[in-house]
């Protein structure tokens, strides 16, 4: 694929390698058309191990830079990132679907966004500290294997580098073998920031073949997940035999519990847009609106105003909101929770099974809201990762704090109020690793993680490097 260069090939200490013999190779296909823009080898356990030798060998070196050192690098990465903003939003816009406009401001930005927090947060990062006779050093654990998503493929990748940068560590990325493009773009970056060799390596490939390697390797310190809670539990299942640390970003089913005194309009339509965002493919979204039982009618009526003001289409298309989902499993798995709900009994306010209306290709889906939706239903357990909106009707505040809370997960929850202090007193409440309060702006130093079935460890800025660091204590240091 043109602008491509590299597509055939892994990054391993400092340079752009061929597979080991006997790769197979993955089509990448464009959700939005459903035919194949590249072919990417599918690393094996040798590349895998070619990567983490690569790490472990330049790990000595790298981890006795100094922090000023390595704020340096970050910001040639930084700059080159930037420098390349328009390549990557194309990546993504093409290899997972999202709209061209969304993919430049959203998706390729969030990976900026994090070069730039991290290196805000080295600048202040204390990784030595007396406490009496003893000095408390913050070092580096040593090799991370990271192993991303593809629904913010660059978000992910960038909120995982730059901190074990950062901190000192040498890395081997697995990005998702259905989203690899910006990836492959991402070593090119950092190639050209001039990285040392070994301190970052990319090996494509799935996770039997790779990331079961990353996992259970003894030579990796640390792996770091994002994905769903199923493959989380595999990745931790790999890892223990070597007890080396594991940090998981997993699955969500977020509420969104709208309390009786703030403005349902608004509080209702922008939960709509939340939700629906990235195709509804976030693990963070707001997939649960919890509203009064008495006004569960009107926000019926709102949510489908807002939903059908969305356009589903082409995402080289400048009017398109939403793009399609990222492949034919995702699709058949969203419509089937669609037909799950119409069985069971929701209501259905808009959208439904099959393509939107005027489109024949592509892995696209209405946009869809259920009301009167019940705790016991699929729609209101399962994590769809799609435009599906379920709207759940509560009778009381406390009923509405349980309802919220009674799920495996516990990412995200948002609470809207008309009084900020009623909604921190409901936020303190909320079981959840990040709770959003009357939907305010992204922020990329707040701690990013979850609570139970969702995972373990938190990202994000100064959070994100703490994972990556061993605490030493020299006692009797004086």
């Amino acid at each position: 694929m043109a602008g491509y260069g590299n597509l055939g090939r892994f990054y391993i200490n400092g340079e752009w390698v061929a597979p080991a013999a006997g790769a197979s190779e993955l089509d990448v296909i464009n959700p939005a058309t459903e035919e194949s823009v590249a072919r990417v080898p599918l690393g094996t356990r040798e590349d895998a191990e070619k990567a983490i030798a690569a790490a472990r060998a330049a790990f000595p070196g790298f981890s006795a830079w100094s922090a000023s050192e390595r704020l340096t690098l970050l910001t040639r990465i930084r700059d080159i990132y930037e420098a390349r903003l328009d390549d990557i939003a194309d990546a993504i816009s093409t290899e997972m679907g999202a709209p061209v406009a969304m993919a430049k401001s959203d998706q390729a930005w969030s990976g900026l966004g994090h070069i730039e927090a991290t290196m805000t947060a080295l600048k202040d990062f204390v990784f030595e500290e007396k406490r009496g006779s003893t000095l408390v050093v913050h070092e580096a654990i040593g090799v991370a294997g990271l192993i991303t998503p593809w629904n913010w493929p660059m978000n992910q990748i960038a909120c995982k580098v730059a901190p074990a940068l950062a901190a000192g560590c040498t890395v081997v990325l697995k990005p998702s073998e259905i989203a690899p493009l910006s990836g492959i773009l991402f070593a090119e970056i950092l190639h050209e920031a001039g990285v040392p060799k070994g301190v970052f390596n990319l090996v494509n490939g799935d996770g039997p073949g790779v990331g079961q390697v990353l996992s259970s390797h003894p030579d990796v310190d640390i792996v770091s997940f994002t994905g769903s809670t199923r493959a989380g539990i595999l990745v931790a299942k790999s890892a223990a035999d070597t007890v080396k640390r594991v940090a998981q970003e997993l699955g969500g089913k977020s509420p969104n519990l709208i309390l009786a005194d703030a403005d349902l309009a608004s509080a209702v339509a922008t939960g709509v847009e939340g939700c629906f965002g990235n195709s509804g493919q976030s693990c963070d979204a707001p997939t649960r609106m919890l509203v009064p039982r008495d006004r569960h009618e009107e926000a019926m009526a709102i949510a489908r105003q807002a939903a059908e003001k969305l356009v589903t289409g082409d995402p080289r298309d400048p009017n398109t909101s939403l793009g399609p989902v990222i492949s034919q499993v995702q699709y058949d798995k969203i419509q089937t929770l669609i037909a799950s709900g119409i069985q069971d009994g929701a209501t259905l306010v808009t959208g439904g099974r099959d393509r939107p209306e005027g489109l024949s290709r592509g892995y696209y889906v209405k946009p869809t809201v259920f009301g009167g939706v019940t705790r016991d239903m699929r729609i209101a357990r399962e994590e769809i990762f799609g435009p599906v909106l379920a709207i759940m009707p509560y009778e009381t505040e406390e009923q509405a704090v349980e309802i919220a809370n009674d799920t495996v997960y516990g990412l995200a929850a948002y609470v809207q109020s008309g009084d900020l202090e009623h909604a921190r007193r409901i936020a303190r409440q909320m079981r959840a690793g990040q709770v959003h309060i009357n939907y305010p702006d992204w922020d990329l130093f707040a701690p990013f993680g979850g609570y139970k079935q969702s995972g373990n460890g938190r990202e994000y800025a100064d959070w994100g490097m703490r994972d990556y660091l061993e605490t030493k204590a020299l006692i009797g240091h004086g």
